[in-house]
């Protein structure tokens, strides 16, 4: 524990927020934006970020604050770009006004369909690939709580194809878009199966089952936790590397009186595949990997590309904002001080920023 804490202890006590440098180019973790009035008539936003390489919470340039964010909310991540529903009219738009280095005087706003239900909670969304450059085949996908996935291709469609998922409880499984085989990925309940759908889904959106077997589980006969752990809350994500190594993550979460208590996170490695079926084997080593979970879209990184990470940990922002040292079983919450001049009351934001890429 001492190496994850020397890691996480100039959170607690600096108050100080530097701007970005050249150097600072993620993940980050959105904490939240705050807009004021701007001479002009309209509104300027600074956006308020915890980079996760250096342990800091930092604060953007002023920029202009889009007309089209007014009144909306921040529903999802992925590819580093945020998604923002309009509280009224459901309108969706897809922008990089929280990225630090994105335009200062004209955020990308990309406009997406309306929502169809005026009712329905998004619970992650994921995409093919980021919407810039132009992709005419750019392919985004939105899993609401119950049953409900929507896909759309914005370049083509002029609406939502929408998808009843097979299974109720899938609430907490993350869909996630794999580079690797092109198709979008949800874990069914339980996680003996994946779901997908290829790009082709407005012919055909039938979900392909993919049978997950798991091996080499952990003896947990030290601590009787199989059956314990039945009762905690969990979590089911499909993650896939740069280099496209899938992992299976699953996170259990028990609370008590107290409130939540250290998380317990199992990982297991794709091997292969045969007749369908994709074997997974248990590790704790993801070699030089770190896994990013939230409610955005899940990635993973290289410490090689990112030096200031410690490698073989896993990041969770959700129903805690924590890591795991894999290596070492540590768990640390990123417990900190906002600085002067943040709101007294931050809204929920549980998504982290992947690295970000217009090229």
């Amino acid at each position: 524990m001492s190496r994850l804490l020397s890691k996480l202890s100039p959170l607690i006590h600096k108050k100080s927020v530097r701007l970005f440098s050249s150097s600072g180019i993620g993940p980050w973790a959105s904490i939240c934006s705050i807009v004021k009035p701007s001479p002009d008539g309209g509104s300027v936003g600074e956006v308020l970020l915890y980079d996760v390489e250096r342990c800091r919470l930092v604060r953007s340039p002023e920029k202009t604050f889009p007309k089209a964010l007014y009144d909306s909310e921040l529903v999802g991540a992925s590819h580093g770009w945020g998604f923002f529903s309009n509280r009224q009219d459901r309108s969706v738009v897809i922008s990089d006004f929280l990225h630090p280095y994105a335009s200062t005087t004209e955020p990308t706003m990309t406009p997406l369909p309306p929502f169809t239900c005026q009712t329905d909670v998004v619970c992650n969304v994921a995409m093919s690939s980021s919407p810039e450059p132009y992709d005419e085949d750019w392919t985004v996908g939105v899993k609401f709580l119950g049953k409900r996935l929507s896909l759309c291709m914005p370049r083509r469609d002029l609406g939502w194809t929408n998808i009843t998922t097979p299974f109720e409880s899938w609430d907490y499984s993350s869909l996630m878009y794999s580079n690797k085989d092109k198709r979008f990925y949800l874990p069914a309940p339980g996680s003996n199966y994946l779901c997908s759908w290829d790009l082709n889904f407005k012919k055909d959106n039938d979900p392909k089952f993919h049978e997950l077997v798991l091996h080499n589980l952990p003896n947990m006969r030290r601590r009787p936790l199989w059956k314990q752990m039945d009762s905690y809350c969990r979590e089911d994500h499909w993650v896939e590397s740069p280099s496209g190594e899938c992992f299976l993550v699953k996170w259990f979460s028990e609370y008590t009186n107290d409130g939540a208590i250290s998380p317990t996170v199992m990982v297991f490695r794709e091997e292969d595949t045969k007749d369908g079926k994709k074997h997974m084997r248990y590790t704790e080593d993801l070699g030089g990997f770190c896994i990013f979970i939230s409610r955005g879209e899940d990635f993973c990184v290289s410490t090689s590309s990112y030096p200031g990470l410690w490698p073989n940990s896993i990041f969770l922002n959700g129903r805690l904002f924590a890591t795991i040292d894999m290596t070492s079983r540590a768990f640390g919450c990123f417990e900190y001080e906002y600085p002067e001049g943040t709101p007294d009351r931050i809204p929920y934001s549980p998504y982290w920023l992947a690295p970000f890429s217009s090229t």
